[in-house]
C-alpha cells in the first residue's frame, strides 16, 4: 500500500504532493514500483496534528481521487479517514477501501456508512484523537488489550454485515516506542483474529527516535521492521517507499513466508 498524503503537515511528506502534477508523478512512481493500492489521506493523523474541517478534508481527498481515477486505469484507492462524510464522498468518486485509524470511535456514523457502502474496511486501533493520543498509552499488556479491542470490534462489524476487514494494530497511535516494538515482536498473535494484517511502520518515530536520526534517514530502519512484519504474518505493508517494501516481500517469499 503506497501512501499518498495530500496534506501540508504530515510528519514525513507533508506538502510534497499537493499540486496535480505532484500527485500524478508520485502515484505513477509507486505503481511502477509495485504498489497494489494507493492510500489517499487528506488529514494528518501524526501526534499533535492540527484539526481541519470535514469540508477541507473532502476537498483535499476527493480532488486527489478524481485526478487518480482519471489518469490511471484499474487503480485501487483506499481513503485514509475517520469521518463518514469524507469516506462516503471518496467512495462516490471511486475509492474502493475505507482506512479508518479510529475504528469507528471518532464518528458514530462511520461503521453504518461502511456497511451501507459495502466496501472493504481497514480497522485500526487507536485511543483518543490525533491531537491527544499520546496521553492514552497506559496498558497493562498492550498486545492482549489491543487484541481484545479487535475481538469486540469484529463482533460489532459482523453484526452490521461488514465482512471484508483488514486489521491494523496501529503502530505509533497511542503507544510508546517500547509498546510498538512489543506489538511487532508479537505480531503473529494478531493472526488469531483470522483477518489479514496491515503493518504501518514506515519512517515512524519508533525507528528514528530509537536510532537517533530523522524521519528522512529512516528508510533502512523501515526496511528492517517491514521484514520483521512480513516474517511475523503481515499481509500488507503501508509504506512511503514502495520499491524497498516490494523487495522485502520478494525476499521473504523466497524464505517461505
Amino acid at each position: 500500500m503506497g501512501i499518498l498524503n495530500v496534506t501540508p503537515d504530515s510528519f514525513y511528506d507533508g506538502g510534497r504532493f499537493v499540486a496535480e502534477r505532484e500527485i500524478i508523478d508520485q502515484t505513477e512512481k509507486m505503481i511502477e514500483e509495485g504498489a497494489t493500492f494507493i492510500d489517499v489521506g487528506g488529514y494528518s493523523t501524526r501526534p499533535g496534528a492540527s484539526e481541519i474541517s470535514e469540508e477541507e478534508e473532502i476537498k483535499r481527498s476527493v480532488t486527489a481521487i478524481k485526478i487518480l481515477i482519471k489518469k490511471f486505469d484499474n487503480i485501487i484507492i483506499s481513503v485514509d479517514t475517520f469521518r463518514s462524510k469524507v469516506a462516503e464522498a471518496a467512495v462516490q468518486e471511486g475509492a474502493a477501501i475505507i482506512n479508518d485509524v479510529s475504528g469507528g470511535e471518532l464518528d458514530t456514523k462511520m461503521l453504518d456508512t461502511v456497511a451501507r457502502l459495502r466496501v472493504p474496511y481497514i480497522l485500526m486501533h487507536m485511543r483518543g484523537t490525533p491531537q491527544n493520543m499520546t496521553q492514552f498509552s497506559n496498558y497493562d499488556n498492550v498486545v492482549k488489550e489491543v487484541t481484545n479491542y479487535f475481538h469486540q470490534k469484529l463482533q460489532r462489524l459482523n453484526e452490521l454485515g461488514i465482512k471484508d476487514i483488514i486489521v491494523d494494530p496501529g503502530f505509533g497511535f497511542a503507544k510508546t516506542i517500547q509498546q510498538n516494538f512489543e506489538m511487532l515482536k508479537n505480531l503473529e498473535y494478531f493472526k488469531l483474529l483470522g483477518r489479514p494484517l496491515l503493518a504501518g511502520v514506515s519512517r515512524k518515530s519508533m525507528i528514528w527516535k530509537t536510532l537517533k536520526i530523522s524521519a528522512e534517514e529512516a528508510l533502512n530502519g523501515t526496511t528492517a521492521l517491514n521484514t520483521v512484519a512480513i516474517m511475523k504474518g503481515a499481509s500488507i505493508l503501508r509504506v512511503h517507499d514502495v520499491k524497498e517494501a516490494v523487495e522485502v516481500i520478494k525476499i521473504c517469499d523466497h524464505l517461505g513466508n
